[in-house]
Formats: C-alpha cells, structure tokens, sequence
C-alpha cells in the first residue's frame, strides 16, 4: 500500500489546529506546528505534501512562511486559511505562488475536495516534470558524446543556431546521428516546450506522405473518411524534422518550397489555407548539391534549406570519440540488460579502433549491445566482439599498429581532461578515471604531461 499524502498545518490556536487534525488524519498523515517557524523546523527534518497554515500568526505569519516554502525544493503545496477581513491578503498570496486559500470557520468538505485536486495536480506537475528531465537526458545537447575538434564544431554550430528560427540542413553519412542533433536543435530552443516531429520521407511513397505532411480533407481521395491533420500543422509552434529529404518527389517539393516562404499551406483535397509556425530541420545521407546540378533536386529549395549547412563527421574521422563512445554505451547498456560489466579489455578496445565502421555511431551501439548482451564475464574481451571484428592478428599487423596510435591519443586525451577538470589534482584525476595514482604516475611520465602535473598533494 502506498504511503498517506502528508498535510503539515501551522496555526497558532490550538483548537483549530487540532480539529483539523481529527478531521483528515483517518485518510492524511497529519503534523502540526504552532507558528512558521516550528513549521520550518519540522520541513527540515521531514517532508509533507500539503501545508496548511494560517495566515495571521505572531512572530512568521503565512505570507512570510509562504516566501521561505517558494525556495524549496521539492516545494510543498501551499493553502492558506484566513479570516474574512484578510482575503484581499489571501489573494495576494495565491499571486505569488499559493495553490489557494479557505476562509475561516472553515468548511471541512471544501477542504476535502481542495487537498484532493491540489494533491492530484502535484503528482502531475511531478509527472511532467521528471518526463521533461528524462526527455533532457535522451534528447539534450550535453548527451552527444563526443570531444573530438569535429564534434566541438558541431556543438559550436548548435549553440549559435538553437536559439533562431532558421532552416537547418543536418548533411551526414547513415548512422551519424542526425536525428539526435535535430533533437538537440529542438531542445535547445525557445520552441523546446512545443512538439518535436519527426518523419523519415523515404518510407512513405510519394502520394502518402503528402498526406502524412499537409493532411486532408474528408472525401480527399479513397479512404479519406475523416480530416486529418498533417506533420505540419501537429508542429506547430515546435520543429518539424524532415529525414532523408533528398527523396522526396518534385511536386512535394514545390508544396514545402511554398510552406518555407508563405508558411501556410492547404490539404489535401482542400482550399482552405492553413496558418503554421514551424522551424524546419532537413537531413540527407546524399549530395544534394549534386543532386540539384543532375537537376533531381530543386535549387530554389535547397537553397532555403542550405541557411545553415550542419556537417556531421562519419566516427572514422573522429578517432578519439571512440573509446568515449564504447564506454558510454558500456554503461547504459549493462545497465539496461542487468550486467554487471565494468570495462572493455585494450585488446578488445584496439580492434574497435581498428574497424573502420561504415555504419558510424549506431553500428558501434550495436556491436557493444551484442557484447554486452553476449559477455560473460567482469569486461568485455575479443571473445565478445562480432566475428566480423575479430580478424587474426596476423592478418592484421598493419591495422593494430594504427590502432594502438589511436588508443594512446585518445588515453592522452582522457587524461588531459581529467587533470585539466581537476584543476591538476592527481588524487581527483586517477579517481575519475578509476585507476591508481601509480598508474596515472606512469601515464604521465610516459605521455610527457609534466606540465599538468601541478597539485600532487591535493
């Protein structure tokens, strides 16, 4: 059974305070404190859902106690209980952030029906509030992972371009990630409160996306039984992520040229125009300057796509992000699965290196997916990799060396971090990457990083 919402009330006459408190304690855990400032003692040792104070108190009355509940956090529902001469008061307080207010004798079925909506609205407001911070986390700018010079120009570009409204062309090979920096696009925005919508244009044959995009009328065409709203208009007031762009057909190109410089636009099978405010973000795996000179794709549209061009790195070209990629994957993925597994083993890591990945970041999330799912033991080893990954090392000299190079730039590069983060600290920096201060000792000796050897001691 789950636990009894809990109702502090604070009012210093006695009989007051503890008639309520017979009243709601079959159904409430119910505390009670004499003035605001027994009330503030008690909220630092314990929590309660609802506080129920009265406004005139000596010493910290309800407005003044109401001020030190607003910088909580988690922050209490507020509801005041006044005398009739002090409602303008009462009402003042709700301005400022009480949930609402009785007047006294007070009505014990309002109080009632008052607890329970402001109980129910603050499991809501809960609600929203941890969905928003699990949307942050998956979606959020600071989750793309990455610290090498290419992806710090992408972040750059991000943080310059979210706060406009601009058309944004995100050009990358499959599996770079264009979806999530649309995401982070979104998120970073003004619009980030407004929806995100997302559609994959190659999917859709051209005569059904037009009605995924614009909608249509009843009777449009078979079928049509009903209106429908389209992507465009369900973005409203958010961004509307148009993947694989390039295969969209030439009349739907002119219809989202029209959109982009009207931004209005009518349904299927309809006159009517339809107002929208919508921040468009493309993305293609083609040339589509190419495309436009091979005249398969339309110059006047790509030019008001082309405002800003976002080029995302294949993971070949970003060396050091892959050791940060494999890990962070190692952890949410072991997680996600129940396995206990704590590192990835520098053989198993140097043929990670080694591999080219034609598939990028999700090709990478797959493989550590499938060794995570498939490992034994405390680490990933060679065992667990792909057999495709898990070449003879004969036939492989030339690639291993390479990739020990990039093994040891990207060590160099963690420990730079770890220490520069650390403001030179080698006790902090070896417990942040999780190994000895020996093994850091060494690290740094063999790498050459004495100047950033500062703060031993600390």
């Amino acid at each position: 059974m789950s636990a009894k919402p809990v109702i502090l009330i604070v009012d210093d006459e006695k009989n007051t305070r503890e008639g309520l408190a017979r009243a709601l304690r079959g159904e409430y855990a119910v505390a009670e404190a004499e003035n605001g400032l027994r009330a503030l003692e008690w909220l630092d040792a314990h929590s309660a859902d609802v506080v129920l104070t009265d406004l005139r108190m000596p010493g910290m009355d309800g407005m003044a106690l109401l001020s030190r509940l607003l910088a909580r956090d988690p922050r209490p529902v507020l509801i005041l209980l006044t005398a009739y001469g002090s409602i303008e008061t009462a009402v003042e307080a709700m301005k400022r952030g009480a949930y609402d207010f009785l007047a006294k004798p007070v009505n014990l079925d309002r109080l009632e029906l008052l607890l329970k909506r402001a109980l129910a609205e603050g499991r809501l407001g809960e609600e929203n509030r941890r969905l928003k911070a699990q949307l942050e986390e998956k979606y959020g700018f600071e989750n793309i992972v990455g610290e090498s010079p290419a992806m710090q120009e992408v972040f750059h570009t991000i943080r310059q371009v979210a706060p406009t409204r601009t058309t944004v062309l995100i050009q990358g090979e499959s599996g770079t990630g264009k979806e999530l920096v649309a995401r982070a696009l979104h998120q970073c925005s003004p619009r980030a409160q407004g929806p995100f919508v997302p559609v994959h244009c190659a999917s859709l044959a051209p005569t059904l996306l037009e009605s995924e995009l614009f909608g249509h009328e009843k009777g449009a065409f078979t079928g049509a039984v009903e209106r429908r709203r389209g992507r465009f208009e369900l973005a409203d007031g958010g961004t509307l992520f148009l993947d694989e762009i390039s295969e969209i057909d030439a009349s739907l190109q002119v219809k989202i040229l029209r959109v982009l410089e009207e931004r209005r636009f009518e349904r299927v099978g309809g006159s009517q125009p339809v107002d929208v405010d919508v921040r468009l973000v493309a993305a293609t795996n083609r040339d589509l300057k190419k495309m436009v000179e091979e005249g398969r794709f339309r110059e006047d549209l790509f030019y008001r796509l082309y405002v800003v061009n976002l080029a995302l790195p294949p993971l070949r070209e970003r060396d050091g992000d892959i050791v940060l990629l494999a890990q962070h994957y190692l952890k949410a993925l072991s997680a996600e699965h129940g396995k206990p597994l704590n590192g990835i083993t520098p053989e198993a890591m140097d043929a990670l290196l080694a591999h080219d990945w034609p598939g990028n970041v999700r090709e990478l999330r797959n493989v550590i997916e499938r060794m995570v799912v498939l490992g034994n033991g405390g680490k990933l080893t060679v065992r667990d990799l792909p057999p495709s990954l898990r070449a003879p090392a004969a036939g492989r000299a030339g690639t291993e060396s390479r990739a020990g190079r990039r093994l040891r730039d990207a060590e160099r590069q963690l420990i730079e971090d770890a220490l520069r983060r650390h403001k030179g600290s080698r006790i902090r920096a070896a417990a942040d990457l999780g190994i000895s201060r020996r093994t850091l000792h060494r690290k740094l000796n063999e790498y050459g990083l004495r100047d950033l050897r500062a703060g031993e001691g600390r």
